[in-house]
């Protein structure tokens, strides 16, 4: 039995990320989504609170990751981002893998995870997608957002791969300037991809 074709979904903050994604489910593929497993597993039950509270006591509150006080402790100690790592990159992987064994009859399946090339996540995709748009709709869109200063955007992008470099490393490239482009090309992929 052949098994489902991997594409690796990312792109830089306020890229048209989500909204690729959505495209993609709209059209039946079984969507993975790093971030909504990370929440999950911070949350009350979730598989990562018990070992983030044996390392990190003061992160959790109420039984779930606190992500504020988490967040401080990360930047009061750097090497504890190691240390969370180290925690969650495996319960990750693991749902990762249940996601892609309980959708084996689809023919493609989308794994949406922000750093996708800095995780070194790409190595378990066939192929991989990097959503990209001119900077300057980036930054309107990203301001638009609640709370969101010039700051914090300049922040996260400091964090994050640049654009070009994910780009370049991309198997594929969609430009999200206009909702119907997008679509167009979310189709004209799958189709490449589904085609016997």
């Amino acid at each position: 039995m052949t098994r489902p074709f991997l594409l690796g979904l990312t792109g830089s903050i306020g890229m048209g990320k989500s909204t690729t994604a959505s495209m993609f489910a709209d059209l039946g593929v079984p969507v993975w989504d790093a971030d909504a497993t990370v929440h999950r597993l911070y949350a009350r039950g979730g598989a990562a609170v018990a070992p983030i509270a044996a390392a990190f006591p003061a992160a959790v509150v109420a039984g779930e990751v606190d992500r504020a006080a988490l967040k401080q402790l990360l930047e009061a100690d750097k090497q504890a981002l190691f240390q969370l790592e180290s925690i969650v990159h495996p319960l990750v992987a693991a749902d990762r893998a249940a996601f892609i064994a309980s959708h084996a009859s689809a023919q493609v399946i989308l794994l949406d995870i922000p750093l996708l090339f800095e995780t070194g996540a790409d190595a378990v995709c066939d192929a991989t997608l990097v959503v990209t748009a001119p900077p300057e709709v980036q930054r309107a869109r990203v301001l638009a957002r609640p709370g969101m200063t010039e700051a914090q955007l300049a922040l996260i992008l400091a964090r994050q791969m640049p654009d070009a470099e994910k780009r370049a490393r991309a198997s594929y490239v969609i430009e999200t300037a206009s909702l119907e482009q997008t679509r167009a090309a979310v189709q004209d992929l799958l189709a490449k991809l589904t085609r016997p």
